[in-house]
């Protein structure tokens, strides 16, 4: 089974902006996914920003706190677990991977103005290509939108 890896180079918008719009997308589907932060802090400010990131609407989603996580559409941790048994793995943060052999699709946000970040999606990039996984690499457009650029 082939997966897609995909590259979001954030550089106009902030996470907390795009990464709402592309889970909205994963749930048009009905894809379950899992978001990794780098850390719990990270991982508790998302948790908060979820719920309240639009005035007229909210993205259902837990953490492990809240239980219930295997019925979760969307799972927030700093680890490496999967209890929603999720298809599509966002990895933010330079969140370190677990395999993601699992996985149908992997995608990676980075901070285009954060050079730690750039850095960690380059090796991220090499290991996915290493590893014979499809990659493409989007850029954020001053909209807010994505071109495929690779």
């Amino acid at each position: 089974m082939s997966i897609d890896v995909l590259f979001y180079h954030l550089m106009h918008q902030p996470l907390e902006a795009a990464l709402p719009k592309l889970l909205l997308k994963c749930l048009e589907r009905d894809w379950r996914v899992v978001v990794q932060t780098g850390s719990d802090e990270r991982r508790r400010s998302l948790d908060s920003h979820l719920w309240t990131f639009q005035d007229d609407s909210f993205l259902p989603h837990g953490i492990k706190e809240d239980g219930y996580t295997d019925a979760q559409p969307i799972y927030l941790t700093a680890e490496g677990d999967n209890p929603n048994n999720a298809k599509v793995r966002f990895l933010v943060d330079k969140a370190v991977p677990p395999s993601l052999a699992d996985y149908q699709r992997a995608v990676y946000m980075f901070d285009g103005n954060d050079p730690e970040e750039l850095a960690d999606a380059r090796i991220r990039w090499k290991e996915a290509k290493a590893e014979g996984f499809e990659a493409t690499y989007w850029q954020q457009t001053e909209s807010g939108g994505w071109e495929r650029k690779a």
